[in-house]
């Protein structure tokens, strides 16, 4: 299973960016898929996810009403819609799948089997 991510990009703070994750797989619908993001000299940290079934969403507090993932099964890509950036947005985003069930919690990234390169998204304020 590869992921590719693309989208990211330098915006301005209160901009918009989407990001997509194509996911080379015939099974993309059985898998979990998330977000996490690595600001530099900081740890990975878990963004947004959403389940298998594409109706169940979770995200972290920092992002919630800002950011939102969905995914198209048609064309086997995941998508991270992120919306009044801010500077701290500013991180390498991943995406990764689960394939399911998870043996911790969502937002461990320990949980992803498969992950993608990053892309870098710059806030500028």
């Amino acid at each position: 299973v590869q992921l590719q991510a693309s989208g990211g990009g330098l915006v301005q703070a209160g901009g918009s960016l989407r990001l997509s994750c194509a996911v080379s797989a015939r099974t993309f619908s059985t898998y979990n898929m998330g977000w996490f993001r690595q600001a530099p000299g900081k740890e990975r940290e878990f963004v947004a996810v959403i389940m298998r079934s594409g109706t169940s969403t979770f995200y972290t507090d920092s992002v919630k009403d800002r950011f939102t993932i969905s995914r198209d099964s048609a064309k086997n890509t995941v998508y991270l819609q992120m919306n009044s950036l801010k500077p701290e947005d500013t991180a390498v985003y991943y995406c990764a799948a689960n394939r399911p069930p998870y043996k911790g919690s969502y937002y461990q990234s320990r949980e992803y089997d498969y992950w993608g390169q990053g892309t870098l998204v710059t806030v500028s304020s």
